[in-house]
């Protein structure tokens, strides 16, 4: 995730880093196929000419017009968490660092008193941390759901409502900067990707999960190589990627990898997440501070820590996340 200032508050949600489709800016809710040869093949351009079949009329509807929602009232759950996490982190820094000076200040007599009271009631202390664990463990199992489509269990903290409200808000911030880089509906180019997500939508319109969802079509004029689909359905192109891939069978794939990522709410199970992990990091980060003689043995502490972190759950996360979307995103365009 990352944020981005500008008028009202906008913010993009957490990203999975990829091989083939790895992130633009670190950020999720969009996904972003980035790779310059696309599935190990040449790159040739895109030739339009060359999609010679016409695709029948289909009976979804594919969304034209641009719509913005009415200003909202208060800022959306996840946002609001994003936003107060460097405090909460500096709170625990800052609680840590407290409780060390405060023990170094303890005449040495009160510190062998505090130990002495700490050995007698191990048990009780033992058991506060027991039923701590218990509560977190709880917590985890009890907001665990089934993924769509593939049914696997994914841990969701915050409501889908919530990511709406922030998917709005993305969307909107995306329309505000490339305003003046759409395509016109009347662009070959537009009607290439139009023809894709068209075709896809109409194939896997069995999938309740694809027909709910009104897919908005937006191709920007940039030399990018890149391609993303919001959680609330707008899909965007670059024409880099138009001119890196050199079929439509290609393109397929990579807007079927990007559908499925939207249709298995990703953002939703990614965010989710890295709050429950950053929460709990925040116990770590406090007694870090609290344990560590001094500052900038604190400082390499944590950096170690963010490092464990990264390695044994963020990258493998995003690593199953970005195979999953592989696969049903293969599924669709086999479809």
């Amino acid at each position: 995730h990352r944020s981005v200032i500008g008028k009202g508050q906008r913010c993009l949600l957490s990203v999975p880093n990829t091989d083939l489709h790895r992130n633009a800016h670190h950020s999720s809710g969009r996904f972003c196929s980035q790779s310059s040869q696309p599935l190990g093949v040449k790159v040739l351009p895109l030739r339009i000419s060359s999609i010679g079949h016409h695709f029948s009329a289909w009976n979804v509807h594919i969304s034209r017009s641009l719509r913005t929602s009415p200003s909202l009232q208060a800022a959306p759950v996840p946002l609001f968490w994003i936003i107060v996490k460097p405090a909460q982190k500096l709170l625990a820094i800052i609680l840590g660092r407290s409780i060390r000076n405060w023990w170094k200040a303890l005449p040495p007599n009160k510190r062998e008193l505090f130990k002495e009271s700490a050995r007698k009631n191990k048990w009780k202390i033992l058991l506060g941390v027991s039923s701590l664990g218990v509560v977190f463990v709880m917590f985890y199992f009890t907001h665990l759901e089934e993924t769509p489509i593939t049914g696997r269990a994914r841990l969701l903290v915050f409501g889908k409502e919530h990511f709406r409200e922030l998917s709005q808000m993305e969307y909107e911030m995306w329309m505000e900067e490339f305003k003046n880089q759409m395509l016109p509906e009347t662009d070959a180019r537009y009607q290439v990707v139009e023809r894709v997500v068209g075709h896809l939508s109409e194939s896997n319109k069995d999938i309740p999960e694809v027909s709910a969802l009104k897919w908005v079509i937006h191709v920007v004029d940039e030399p990018g190589v890149n391609a993303f689909v919001l959680p609330n359905g707008q899909v965007f192109v670059f024409t880099g990627l138009l001119d890196a891939v050199s079929d439509i069978h290609q393109l397929s794939f990579i807007l079927g990898h990007e559908i499925a990522h939207a249709v298995l709410e990703h953002a939703v199970k990614k965010a989710s997440l890295v709050h429950f992990l950053d929460f709990l990091s925040l116990i770590f980060l406090t007694m870090i501070w609290a344990i560590c003689p001094r500052d900038s043995l604190a400082v390499v502490g944590q950096w170690i820590q963010s490092k464990l972190q990264e390695f044994m759950f963020d990258r493998p996360y995003s690593r199953t996340l970005e195979a999953e979307a592989d696969k049903v995103g293969l599924q669709f365009a086999a479809k």
